[in-house]
């Protein structure tokens, strides 16, 4: 642990010798929280606690009046971590507390911020991750964002049939973030009495015609988790979306409709706020999708 983070959980007065000039700070403690998150099998499904302590150091302020509007809430640190905790189920705390990071520093107020996180119930003593991150390091991670993203869906007959990336330059430049959706392979697929266990053949199912894809069109990766499908639109490529994680991962998903690999793609242009959802193949176009969508 390096002295900044760990005089950014010290004693006030500590830290303040340490500083110069002193930076203003606003902090939330010990506050626990119950959420599904963990690599291992045995921890899905079942919540633990885990206890955020949140420091965040602020810009200098133009002037001292008692105004809520001119600081930064307490609220905007206890709503970034349920926020992030109701985004998408996790594997690591340290993916967690990056998010919670960048979603505090996307404050103005906001200068730098120390997160640490730990689990409370996975032995005998508790668990945890620290980090630092600063507005410099959002505005250097962020500096190749490009346009919101365009979501593509492929049906089955038209992976087969079409010039697959003649069609993709022509639904978006290169350049242009873009993550192509496919459905189902067309053929019967084996049927579960489970609700859970056909939902994750479903899925599959979709995932054996992404890498299908993949092999068609190798300039294309096949992508699984938020955190990749991000990265490809902060960087502007083309990927293939594998939905089995973000789905069973995410609360609110349509675990009804999985099977439909266009629902899929309507529900996944609507999270990333895609600029537009093109549907190549001999679909009807969906109704009331909140993103434009057409016919590519």
């Amino acid at each position: 642990m390096t002295d900044e983070t760990r005089l950014a959980f010290a004693s006030l007065e500590s830290r303040a010798q340490a500083l110069n000039p002193p930076a203003d700070r606003i902090s939330l403690r010990d506050h626990v929280m119950r959420a599904d998150i963990g690599a291992f099998q045995q921890e899905r499904g079942h919540e633990q606690r885990l206890r955020f302590n949140v420091v965040v150091e602020l810009s200098a302020r133009d002037d001292a009046a008692d105004d809520v509007d001119r600081i930064l809430s307490y609220d905007t640190i206890s709503q970034a971590i349920a926020g992030e905790l109701a985004a998408e189920r996790l594997n690591l705390l340290e993916t967690l507390a990056e998010r919670i990071a960048m979603r505090i520093l996307g404050e103005p107020q906001a200068a730098r911020v120390f997160v640490r996180i730990e689990k409370l119930d996975r032995g005998p003593g508790s668990l945890g991750v620290e980090i630092v991150r600063d507005k410099a390091g959002v505005a250097a991670a962020t500096a190749i964002v490009g346009h919101r993203p365009v979501v593509v869906h492929l049906d089955d007959n038209a992976i087969a049939a079409c010039d697959i990336a003649a069609w993709l330059d022509a639904a978006a430049p290169p350049g242009r973030p873009m993550i192509v959706t496919v459905g189902p392979p067309d053929m019967a697929r084996p049927a579960a009495r489970d609700a859970q266990c056909q939902q994750r053949i479903d899925l599959l199912s979709i995932e054996q015609n992404a890498w299908r894809l993949a092999a068609i069109v190798p300039e294309c990766t096949v992508v699984a988790t938020r955190t990749e499908l991000d990265w490809a639109v902060q960087q502007g490529n083309r990927v293939i979306w594998a939905p089995s994680k973000l789905v069973l991962d995410t609360p609110g998903a349509p675990p009804d409709k999985v099977g439909d690999g266009l629902a899929l793609a309507v529900w996944l242009a609507e999270l990333l706020d895609a600029s537009v959802l093109v549907v190549h193949g001999s679909v009807t176009l969906p109704a009331g999708c909140r993103v434009p969508v057409r016919h590519g």
